[in-house]
């Protein structure tokens, strides 16, 4: 989950890193709201799409399992 949170960060935000680096110029940014918009949508895709995979693993080992 941390490697896709920081591939948005730093795909659609520009962002570096999302460490804290106790430094006012490298912790603020300033961003327009469409990019904060797409960044929620990309992570609400990925979690979408991850817990699709988890239950498609779910349901194929109970399936396994009965057989």
């Amino acid at each position: 989950m941390n490697k896709t949170i920081d591939r948005i960060a730093h795909e659609i935000l520009d962002l570096d890193t999302l460490d804290t680096r106790n430094s006012d110029s490298l912790d603020f940014h300033d961003l327009a709201v469409w990019r904060i918009k797409e960044a929620l949508e990309a992570a609400y895709t990925a979690g979408r799409e991850a817990g699709k995979k988890q239950a498609e693993s779910a349901w194929l080992q109970a399936r396994t399992e009965r057989s």
